[in-house]
């Protein structure tokens, strides 16, 4: 029976609010019970129906009123256009790096390490003691924490050979991710409309970072250990540029390391052109048969500008990096900083540098050398016997990454898409050339989630190759 009252109420108070303007008060909760002979839980079971209908609405302290029903309309922001005019830059769209991975997919396509390879327990703890400290409450200097700086300059410091001098803790300045960094380095010190030197292939990262600033890229071809020096002095001399980005440790894609000639000679390409070395260290935690040797421990005359990210090998939700430079050129960075950002929240740089100053920290670091080995020897050896068309030149010493040539007329759009349709998520080279690729090339992260899931995913890559021709 109260079902019944129910329904009639809800229908006879439809005919009532199809009579009324939106915003009109119902009668109260006391009157409808008296109207229709219902009890209070009967009138309130209807007036539910008609809110989880859209008609009416509720506001606390008020009283109930007829909802204004909204209809969808096409919207229009041609206006933005004329407003904004022709962008400044020609930023790319997102990275396949960064995309969702869809649930039960095998995702070979992202730039950050799995949960598992990450220092889980110390963070957790290490947050939760920041959240307790000063740091959750007080602005950070600009250049970042005192403590943090001497850390980063530390361990830059125990790299430097005999008769090089250590950098200061001063020479620090702390960024909220290596991003960041490294627009504000081009914006400092190529500034926009002039011309900077990039490796190629190159970090997807850096090629946006540059379009932001507004710089004109100029590609220099790198191989397996690094850039031809000829090559690079030749740029230099042809352009007249005055700084060079690259990433000598474990390069992102291609995982290359430079070998201690290429190291040398570059360094002296660099001084005879009284010029810049930005070096990007984004994988400094991740060697595995090497260890990382930065160019900036032999760098004691402000040439070098050192970017040291701990973001990948901490935590993603830990954005923190860090810049080295000496001399003017830090100043001019350090201000065009505080422009963009002031500074770095105080809490997760505590957080960070309670990380990296525990005993498990090195602990750490020791045990995911062998995780990583195994996953990249495990991808490489799939794709070896169920893919042999992607082909794999540079076995990485460290790094994240496997870079593989496909054969020449491979449409990589059609590939990356039939891998996706069956399961398997890649990412295509094209996004990690600074000017036209070379030729059709994927990156495959092996430090990604579920790692007895690559054999089948290089399954499905090899037929995804073999129909593609």
């Amino acid at each position: 029976m109260d079902n019944d009252s129910s329904f009639r109420i809800v229908a006879a108070l439809r005919e009532w609010i199809a009579g009324r303007a939106p915003g009109a008060r119902l009668p109260t909760s006391r009157v409808l019970v008296a109207e229709y002979g219902a009890s209070p839980v009967t009138v309130q079971k209807a007036l539910r129906t008609l809110a989880a209908q859209g008609l009416i609405e509720t506001r606390p302290g008020a009283g109930t009123f007829v909802r204004a029903v909204r209809t969808a309309r096409p919207l229009d922001f041609s206006w933005q256009t004329t407003a904004m005019r022709s962008p400044n830059s020609h930023l790319g769209g997102l990275s396949p790096a960064l995309r969702a991975a869809p649930q039960g997919s095998i995702a070979l396509h992202s730039g950050y390490p799995d949960r598992e390879l990450l220092p889980e327990r110390l963070v957790r703890s290490a947050l939760a003691r920041a959240a307790r400290s000063e740091a959750a409450l007080t602005r950070s200097p600009v250049a970042g924490l005192p403590e943090l700086q001497s850390w980063f300059a530390q361990e830059l410091g125990s790299a430097t050979p005999v008769g090089v001098t250590p950098p200061l803790s001063s020479d620090v300045i702390v960024l909220p991710g290596s991003q960041s960094g490294l627009a504000t380095i081009f914006r400092a010190l190529v500034t926009a409309g002039a011309p900077l030197l990039m490796e190629s292939p190159t970090y997807w990262g850096a090629i946006q970072a540059a379009a932001q600033a507004g710089v004109d890229v100029v590609p220099v071809p790198s191989g397996s250990e690094g850039p031809d020096p000829g090559e690079l002095a030749r740029a230099f001399q042809e352009t007249g540029s005055r700084v060079f980005y690259a990433q000598p440790t474990y390069a992102n894609p291609t995982g290359a390391q430079w070998s201690e000639s290429t190291t040398t000679q570059i360094l002296d390409v660099v001084r005879a052109h009284g010029a810049f070395l930005v070096e990007d260290d984004w994988a400094h935690d991740f060697g595995i048969d090497t260890d990382p040797h930065p160019v900036a421990a032999r760098d004691d005359a402000g040439h070098v500008v050192y970017v040291r990210s701990l973001t990948k090998s901490v935590s993603p939700s830990l954005r923190v990096a860090a810049i080295i430079a000496r001399g003017p050129a830090k100043e001019r960075i350090l201000a065009d900083r505080s422009a963009e950002s002031m500074y770095v929240s105080g809490l997760l740089q505590a957080a960070v540098l309670d990380v990296v100053t525990q005993p498990g920290w090195q602990t750490h670091l020791r045990n995911l050398r062998p995780q990583l080995r195994a996953r990249r020897d495990l991808l490489l050896t799939s794709l070896r016997e169920h893919a042999p068309d992607a082909h794999i030149t540079t076995v990485p010493a460290g790094g994240l990454n496997l870079w593989a040539r496909l054969p020449d007329g491979t449409n990589l759009e059609r590939l990356v898409a039939d891998c996706e349709a069956a399961g398997v998520l890649i990412a295509a080279g094209s996004s990690w050339f600074p000017a036209e690729a070379t030729g059709p090339f994927i990156r495959l992260n092996y430090s990604g989630p579920n790692p007895g899931a690559f054999p089948d995913g290089a399954r499905i890559i090899g037929q995804a190759l073999l129909s593609n021709h």
